[in-house]
């Protein structure tokens, strides 16, 4: 079958990568010792790196390297360095998260394939075709997408990657700061703590698990996947063990090539790891209860050393896949010459051996042959040897043994290396941030259009896409400053909010909030201010210049920021950050309230979570997604963020209580003003 799905493999270890590779893999994505969104798995180093490289290539597997975090800019000397690693390994492509780390990988090694990682948050048409006009070779789109809605995406002419096999996070990713702001330890750093698999309940019942779903598994998709043209099909688990990565390396070629899955192969792969069973929910569109599920005792006894020893004895036996032809030549007073190809590289050996007449037995042509195709714990198998000697030759063993040796050494060291990178040596200089814009601007996110008018000292202030025509007219009749918030999550909604950003555009508003690609691009495409928010996670000043040369009117910095990192940023954009409210940690197409059953019409938006401590988070939907908000107010006082180097401060108003409908929105630079306990975030102590 032409066109055949790539069956992409993940390695945490060099012996994953061997694991994969020996059960058949296409492509295999790991991550360096730096800026992998799987900071504790093993990881590569340079050496380690070219050795898996030279591995993969030499039996025609890619090998994707993963630059998928966000990175500050007092780190851009060593992700410098570490793009450098791939290029001088000769890896095929880089998966990267952030926009600064694209544009800086651009910059040193142009000819590099760039994927734009899950962790950007694309999940529609609009997203994929926005990464695709900035020059992607390949989009991760987020594991909540629907097949319908993978069957739009993939009218795109850009790569897809979909994740088939694999944990799944609650959050959609890229938009998860839940470890971070318990912790400290980011996830969009790498470094996530997985807090979400701890008990928490919605409502009544107690030990809930409202944030864990079970592995997702669509292998028995493949051949739809493969229809409607999507490139890749990608198994999660670099922080697995090889026995894993074999079992669905397994699974995934058997449905690929076969149409189905054996049995044997089907409960290998479910004992190996599972929580609870897996779950196709976010394929079909049947989210709700049955997705949620946490690993339990029976799930991890299944996985004993007898299932691991099983698994390993199936790719023990180096793979000898890749096919050669050969010619031996031969003739007395003369050196022999072994010549093979691959199909593409051709090479010829020739011993410094002379041959000589046979005094008593000469050389055997079966025997030769059979010597020749000794290709032993290598990539290769003759499919075709052509033997041509005189008779009466005499030719040891050992000098056949050698050319054969060296013959496919050298045919290693050319299938070895594909690209030979031009790489341009790119000065990292420190940010110049004597052109920042500095401003003390007031501007709000509200969650409905109903507030005082002391709000009308915002220069801005951001409601629903969906408020009441109406209503906009009266908010701007009474001299507001309105522009309107586009959903983070947007998935089966896109053409809809499409269409409500023209009418909003018509009623003379042109200010449009943006926490994501798609949203960047509708309002481009409507020729709005786009101003972006938080959920575009960008951090340094490579990121900046992109949302500047990319025509974004202003950004949001991400509160993953300290104010020391703040302050150091440049560019010439006008930046601001958030200054109060009730955080988002999460945006999951499945809300956690379903873990219990509890269906809209008894939430009415009103619910919330409770973790072990007994802490309260809000869970807030719009009818697309549902936001986690933290369990207390991010306050920080007027003080301390005037001496920022910004241009406004944000107020992202959520749950509407008395404490964010005060009269005079000067109350909120009053620490008084706050009964409730606060947070000063990230700013001050950061994230690993």
């Amino acid at each position: 079958m032409e066109n055949k799905i790539e069956i992409l493999a993940p390695a945490g270890s060099m012996d994953s990568v061997i694991a994969a590779v020996r059960s058949g893999a296409d492509a295999v994505y790991l991550g360096e010792k730096e800026f992998s969104a799987r900071s504790s798995a093993h990881n590569f180093d340079e050496n380690e790196l070219k050795e898996a490289v030279r591995y993969c290539h030499i039996h025609s597997v890619k090998v994707y390297v993963t630059l998928n975090t966000i990175v500050f800019d007092d780190e851009m000397q060593r992700l410098k360095e570490a793009v450098l690693i791939a290029a001088r390994a000769d890896v095929d492509a880089l998966i990267v998260q952030n926009m600064g780390v694209a544009r800086l990988a651009r910059q040193l090694v142009p000819s590099m394939h760039l994927h734009a990682s899950t962790q950007m948050s694309v999940h529609s048409y609009l997203g994929v075709k926005a990464l695709y006009e900035m020059g992607f070779e390949r989009v991760v789109v987020s594991r909540e997408m629907s097949k319908k809605e993978l069957e739009k995406a993939a009218e795109i002419p850009v790569e897809l990657e979909v994740f088939v096999h694999g944990a799944l996070c609650m959050c959609v990713s890229g938009q998860c700061y839940f470890s971070a702001m318990l912790g400290s330890r980011s996830g969009n750093r790498g470094a996530c703590a997985q807090p979400c698999r701890l008990p928490f309940s919605v409502g009544k019942v107690k030990d809930g698990h409202a944030l864990s779903l079970k592995d997702n598994s669509i292998i028995p998709y493949i051949t739809q996947l493969q229809e409607m043209g999507v490139a890749s099909a990608k198994i999660e688990g670099r922080m697995k063990r090889p026995e894993y990565v074999s079992a669905a390396v397994r699974a995934c070629k058997e449905q690929r090539d076969n149409g189905f899955i054996s049995d044997d192969t089907a409960e290998i792969l479910k004992n190996v790891f599972s929580r609870t069973g897996f779950t196709d929910g976010y394929y079909t569109g049947k989210t709700g209860y049955e997705m949620f599920g946490y690993r339990r005792k029976n799930d991890v006894v299944s996985a004993d050393e007898k299932l691991f020893s099983k698994i390993r004895q199936s790719y023990k036996d180096e793979l000898s896949d890749i096919a050669i032809n050969g010619t031996f030549t031969a003739k007395i007073g003369e050196n022999p010459t072994l010549e093979i190809t691959d199909g593409t590289h051709n090479i010829k050996v020739t011993s410094e051996f002379v041959c000589q007449k046979a005094e008593k037995v000469a050389l055997d042509k079966t025997k030769c042959e059979t010597q020749l195709k000794k290709t032993g714990s290598t990539a290769y198998f003759f499919e075709s040897l052509s033997i041509n000697t005189e008779d009466s030759l005499s030719l040891p063993l050992s000098v056949l043994n050698a050319m054969r040796r060296e013959a496919l050494a050298q045919l290693d060291d050319l299938r070895a290396k594909r690209h030979n990178y031009k790489i341009n040596d790119i000065e990292i200089t420190a940010p110049d941030t004597s052109c920042v814009p500095k401003g003390n601007g007031i501007r709000a996110r509200m969650t409905t259009a109903k507030f005082s008018p002391a709000f009308n000292a915002c220069e801005l202030i951001y409601v629903p896409i969906y408020t009441d025509n109406e209503k906009l007219k009266s908010l701007m009749a009474d001299g507001c400053n309105i522009g309107v918030e586009i959903p983070r999550g947007l998935f089966k909604n896109e053409e809809r909010i499409a269409k409500r950003l023209s009418e909003v555009k018509q009623l003379g508003i042109n200010d449009a909030l943006c926490g994501n690609l798609a949203a960047v691009y509708m309002a481009k495409s409507e020729n709005m201010r786009v101003h972006g928010s938080f959920g575009l996670n960008l951090v340094n000043t490579y990121d900046l210049l992109w949302a500047e040369e990319y025509g974004l009117e202003d950004v949001e910095l991400s509160f993953e920021l300290t104010f020391e990192r703040i302050n150091r940023l440049g560019g010439t954009i006008k930046r601001g950050i958030i200054t109060y409210g009730y955080l988002p940690l999460m945006l999951t197409v499945n809300c956690p309230a379903k873990s219990e059953n509890i269906s809209c019409k008894t939430c009415k938006n009103n619910s919330k979570m409770t973790d072990r401590k007994g802490e309260k988070f809000p869970l807030k939907c719009d009818g697309i997604c549902t936001e986690v908000l933290n369990c207390v107010p991010l306050y920080i006082p007027q003080n301390e963020f005037s001496t920022l180097s910004t241009s406004f401060y944000s107020l992202r108003l959520t749950v509407e209580n008395y404490v964010e409908n005060v009269e005079s929105i000067c109350e909120f630079t009053q620490n008084p003003m706050l009964k409730v306990k606060s947070t000063r975030g990230l700013y001050l102590r950061g994230v690993k």
